[in-house]
């Protein structure tokens, strides 16, 4: 059915050649396939029969498929939503990516925290998949560029490679529409293989070329802290970009048949790039353009900035990525030459823009907007007006601020890394001080070039992910491109598939907002959740809602029995955060709090433990990057902690901490139906939206937070009574950092005492002073506490005893959950995508015949 569906599908798109959305992505975190299909083709019922006839259960069968390794966190799932709601309402897309043998690893979780092993999700092979072996383009790395008679540049790659198309069809959900997952793998030609060298016992040469191709798609975010990994990187970007936009143009030429018009480019084909990886789509459509197809630079520039657009999902410069202009010069130095172009545009643009009197305004707004970063100025634009009026003018004296991108030991660059620090300029003079306006480089300064500053340029669209960061982008990461071009700014606010999220994984409560809200119509227009809120203080709707999340959190009892052993009492509050293991999204000040919630049980009698306490089960999950030493850290503290704590017979079952090993979607499908309070406490202003927060909600799951990302708008929705916030607000971060650095932060005595608790070895051996460390001091890399973990702790454990409160009240917690679930019809990815359909990709749902 699949197939069949699959091929009428493409072939309508083809015949009808309508304007398709083509959406690039490194990551897309699918999760098991099966239950979504058969559930997109409404056969459950008849598929689970069928395979009760055969003797199996197909909750048996359906354990045994192993997640797709081809994501690791909220930007590869909300790519794979999007893909869901896009089949399901018709819009003609198709979303890119790579094959990654291995993924990004397997956490396994041990006395010494994580460790890492290969993903071994292909072993068995991937009955979803479709190698399209007639579809494969060649991609080319390193080598020269010459010019010829006629002008036009030509790249002859130094090393080539192969790009092999594997196809995964993506059913929406009661339709006929599925549209496709296109993931290249990659290779070399077979003459690439040294049969004579082999033949000479030289086998690693034989090799050679074969494993360098190979290795591309072993893994997803190879560690970068040598040359070779940033090279490996650097390769799969523009891999994915390569052999996308040469399948993209193909099909375009296809689709025109003998009368191809370049300038209808962007009336047929729009290409979102999923966050900064993509962004060599840009030179590389420019490229081909010129070099390939024959147009000149100005037609080129046009009709990719008319087609491309850009995500941006961070507000963290370890994201906003930026490379080394020798690296990508030496990789890909066509490219170069094409962003020196583009880099002219924007220079030019920026003279008539703010004009060339006052020089030190013109410095600063360049050194902000540039795409190259620290590189001299183009011939042409040296030879002009400002070369003349360089000169010695006296400012006055300032501090100086020292370079803040610094690498850390464990690989990761520092969150404020990037963030150059500028002070305005007054009109006081100091003859001692002066600086000299000469827009050369820095020779002790890195080169390095700016993709999220090509992305800006490039595209005719930059949307950001929430509210709250959309607004971030524009005053404040973007602010001098805002300034310059307000039309190309937007918010989309993520959005997650109920169907996945709440009819497939929770079907229990699935029944239940059925039966209450009239019609199962809710699953494609979530507005009908809202008619849960007429039935919230409704007796039996809340017994049969409590008793739903009863046996969901059953399944969870089960489910931590057999991966970690603990037993835990399904009687207890289940306290969720599952996510990345990030500093910013402070796992940490959640640890912090359960060390304070323990110490202060083993203070008093069990009967006022349990009068004090509500039963909690704290449950953690995520992945720390491989390199990333203070977030395994972290790992390594909470697993200490429940190791202690789940042994202590004085507790018992008033508290339990328990890791989950191995955090993906099929893990995340059995805790959010059973959770009951889930922790988004992100720094205010670091998180760009979340989706995991959308995904509880929905599930009638109570947040506690900070009011960052999505969290503002779930709280405008669900109701400020029925969401627990604390915290400082995002505009208040920098004041409070820089009250820090002057030394005028005053700890909370709590907070104090649980860091001596954790150092005076409670939870075993282990050092945790360069942990504890990291939130003392004022200034200083690693330390100064910049996520603000010491000073949201007060906050923080006293909303947590309003928890407690609110748990111990059934009715009340009950009305609660109910509510969360209504408020969350604003969070599904149906209505992102017809945003993203009608703002930014001007296409139009077809349904076929």
């Amino acid at each position: 059915m699949l197939i069949i569906n699959w091929n009428a599908t493409y072939d309508f798109y083809e015949k009808m050649n309508v304007k398709q959305a083509y959406y690039l992505s490194m990551e897309f975190l699918q999760g098991r396939a099966l239950l979504n299909a058969i559930g997109n083709l409404e056969l459950i019922g008849r598929y689970a029969e069928a395979l009760k006839k055969l003797g199996y259960r197909l909750e048996d069968i359906i354990e045994q498929e192993p997640d797709a390794a081809l994501g690791n966190g909220g930007l590869g799932r909300l790519a794979s939503c999007f893909l869901d709601s896009m089949a399901t309402l018709n819009y003609p897309a198709w979303g890119y990516g790579l094959r990654y043998k291995y993924g990004l690893f397997k956490q396994i979780i041990t006395n010494d925290g994580q460790e890492e092993v290969a993903e071994n999700w292909l072993e068995m092979g991937n009955p979803w998949e479709i190698v399209r072996n007639d579809v494969s383009y060649p991609v080319k790395f390193y080598g020269e560029v010459t010019e010829g008679p006629d002008g036009r540049k030509e790249w002859a790659g130094g090393e080539d490679i192969i790009a092999v198309a594997y196809d995964v069809p993506i059913p929406g959900y009661k339709t006929q529409t599925t549209l496709n997952l296109r993931l290249w793998s990659t290779k070399v030609a077979a003459e690439n293989f040294d049969l004579r060298a082999f033949n000479a016992g030289e086998h690693a040469k034989a090799y050679d070329a074969l494993k360098k191709a190979e290795k591309i798609c072993y893994v997803l975010y190879p560690g970068d802290e040598s040359l070779e990994g940033k090279t490996l990187r650097l390769k799969q970007q523009y891999t994915l970009c390569s052999a996308s936009l040469q399948d993209i143009i193909a099909r375009f030429e296809r689709r025109s048949g003998d009368s191809v018009n370049w300038n209808q480019f962007p009336e047929k084909v729009a290409l979102q790039m999923n966050d900064t990886h993509p962004t060599l789509c840009i030179p590389e459509l420019i490229r081909i353009l010129m070099d390939v197809k024959g147009l000149k630079w100005n037609e080129a520039w046009e009709i990719t900035q008319r087609t491309v657009a850009y995500t941006n999902h961070t507000v963290l410069p370890e994201a906003l990525e930026k490379w080394s202009f020798e690296l990508l010069q030496e990789l890909l130095p066509r490219h170069v030459q094409i962003i020196e172009m583009i880099d002219e545009e924007l220079v030019n643009t920026i003279i008539a823009e703010y004009g060339t009197e006052d020089l030190h305004l013109l410095e600063e707004k360049l050194r902000q907007m540039r795409i190259f970063d620290n590189i001299e100025l183009p011939a042409a634009i040296l030879e002009s007006p400002i070369k003349s009026q360089e000169s010695v003018i006296e400012v006055p004296a300032q501090d100086e601020s020292p370079d803040k991108e610094k690498e850390a030991e464990d690989g990761k660059e520092e969150a404020e890394d990037g963030k150059e620090e500028t002070e305005a300029l007054d009109n006081a003079k100091d003859p001692e001080s002066e600086i000299k306006v000469s827009f050369e480089p820095d020779p002790k300064q890195p080169k390095r070039v700016r993709m999220a500053n090509l992305c800006v340029v490039g595209g005719h669209a930059v949307n950001g992910v929430a509210e709250i960061h959309s607004e971030i982008v524009k005053e404040d990461v973007f602010n001098e491109f805002y300034k310059l071009w307000p039309e190309k700014f937007q918010n989309k606010t993520n959005g997650v598939t109920p169907r996945r999220w709440i009819q497939f994984c929770n079907p229990e409560l699935s029944r239940i907002i059925t039966k209450w809200s009239g019609t199962p119509d809710w699953l494609t227009n979530t507005e009908k959740l809202v008619e849960l809120r007429k039935f919230a203080d409704n007796d039996e709707l809340q017994s049969e809602w409590r008793e739903a999340k009863r046996r969901n959190k059953m399944k969870v009892v089960s489910f931590l029995k057999e991966k970690t052993g603990y037993v835990v009492s399904p009687d207890a509050m289940f306290d969720v955060q599952v996510k990345r293991i990030h500093e910013y999204k402070r796992q940490l000040l959640n640890i912090m709090g359960i060390v304070y919630r323990y110490k202060k049980m083993k203070e008093m009698s069990p009967e006022e433990r349990k009068r004090k306490f509500a039963p909690r089960v704290c449950i953690f999950g995520g992945k720390a990057f491989a390199t990333y030493v203070q977030a395994k850290r972290i790992v390594r503290f909470i697993t200490d902690v429940g190791a202690t704590v789940n042994h202590d017979p004085e507790i018992g079952d008033i508290l339990k901490v328990v890791f989950v090993p191995d955090y993906n979607v099929s893990v995340a499908e059995v805790l959010i139906p059973g959770s009951e309070l889930s922790q988004h406490i992100s720094t205010a202003g670091m998180e760009a939206s979340g989706t995991s927060n959308m995904k509880f909600s929905m599930n009638g799951c109570i947040l506690i937070g900070t009011l960052d990302g999505a969290n503002v708008e779930i709280r405008e929705e669900v109701g400020e009574n029925n969401f627990f916030l604390f915290g400082a607000k995002a505009h208040e971060i920098a004041g409070l950092r820089k009250e820090r650095a002057e030394g005028k932060f005053v700890p909370d005595p709590r907070f104090e005492e649980v860091k001596k608790f954790v150092r005076s070895g409670v939870f075993g051996p282990y050092n945790y002073e360069e942990l504890m460390g990291s939130l003392e001091g004022n200034e200083g890399y690693g330390r100064a506490d910049y996520f603000l973990v010491g000073k949201d702790f007060p906050s923080y454990i006293e909303c947590q005893e309003k928890v407690d409160e609110a748990y111990q009240d059934p009715k009340r917690w009950t009305k609660m959950s109910i509510l969360n679930t209504a408020g969350s019809f604003k969070f599904s990815s149906d209505r992102t995508i017809h945003q993203y359909a009608r703002d930014i990709w001007m296409i139009e749902p077809v349904v076929l015949p």
